[in-house]
């Protein structure tokens, strides 16, 4: 494959994204091609063993900063890393876009500039595979603050979708994310959303509520971006605070030391499966090809991570279900 990264994207750019790009490249075997500000890329690319991969890099003299406003500077910075790397995949010259940068600025790139939407998307969701046992993933989890009860249908025929295809789930189980299992239950989305999910034909499994979505009760947890943006932040900060937790009372004591010693491999394990490197990205649903939003913060795990869910929605051929899923709702 063929799979750009925006070297111009994270928090440590370009650093983590070179670094994630290089890993990458060993581990896939992949072409990969690194958009931004070539000599800062060059520069980064020199610091690694690069002989026997096969890396590329585009020129891109903007960048779309995590300051910017997405709709002013999608208009005014046509040469960023963005439009750059996401016209790289309109024009067939790749197979998939990765960036770690300005959620609302890659949302605007794509949607109005570049890739454009889906035929028939009315708002284009980022869908987050949650990194417990059972996998369930969770959309939106930040595109569209304000929603409509018809955008939460497409979401959920979005994401049952990608879940049917990339997890392997058979008719995947769709829940509406609210604060009680009553159908009365929920906001004035949430309420004018249900009628919809019930009539859709899809596996829905009706209101579910937060601890029930995270212990597996639905395959997909249907959203708006705001309330999923929330609760990924705030799933990811308990992890990381009991995590803590756990480490210091552990150095409490001698017995406890001894006991966290004995338990290390099991902590390793858990600590391992909750990371939400170990996912790198979500995938944006709903735009004319394969793209990859990771976190700001993401290390050159998570890019090599982000370019693993590219490939899978590459393979998978994820933009294709998509269309032919809308054509026939």
């Amino acid at each position: 494959m063929r799979i750009v990264i925006d070297a111009m994207g994270s928090d440590n750019h370009p650093a983590a994204d070179v670094a994630g790009a290089v890993m990458a490249a060993h581990t896939f075997g992949d072409t990969i091609i690194l958009v931004g500000d070539e000599a800062r890329i060059e520069a980064e690319l020199a610091q690694h063993k690069t002989a026997d991969l096969s890396l590329e890099v585009k020129h891109a003299s903007q960048v779309i900063t995590m300051t910017d406003k997405p709709g002013d500077a999608s208009r005014t910075k046509k040469d960023s890393s963005m439009h750059v790397g996401l016209n790289l995949v309109k024009e067939g010259a790749a197979d998939a876009f990765v960036s770690a940068g300005n959620t609302g600025g890659i949302l605007a790139v794509a949607t109005l500039h570049t890739l454009r939407r889906i035929r028939g998307v009315q708002r284009p969701a980022l869908g987050v595979v949650f990194p417990t046992p059972t996998r369930p993933m969770l959309i939106d989890n930040g595109a569209n603050a304000d929603c409509k009860p018809d955008y939460l249908l497409q979401f959920a025929v979005m994401g049952s979708l990608y879940v049917s295809r990339v997890l392997g789930i058979d008719n995947p189980r769709i829940g509406l994310i609210s604060n009680g299992e009553e159908e009365g239950k929920g906001n004035s989305l949430i309420q004018e959303s249900l009628p919809l999910l019930q009539a859709s034909g899809l596996n829905f499994v009706g209101n579910i509520e937060p601890k029930e979505f995270l212990q597996g009760a639905a395959d997909v947890g249907v959203t708006d971006g705001f309330t999923g943006n929330i609760m990924l932040k705030t799933a990811e900060a308990i992890a990381s605070t009991m995590s803590t937790m756990i480490r210091d009372a552990l150095m409490a004591n001698p017995l406890t030391i001894v006991g966290g010693l004995l338990a290390r491999s099991a902590f390793k394990k858990v600590r391992q499966q909750l990371n939400p490197d170990e996912v790198g990205g979500a995938p944006l649903l709903g735009v004319r090809g394969p793209v990859i939003v990771g976190h700001g913060r993401s290390n050159a795990y998570a890019i090599q991570q982000a370019v693993k869910q590219a490939r899978l929605m590459v393979e998978n051929d994820v933009v294709a279900a998509i269309e032919e899923g809308l054509r026939s709702a």
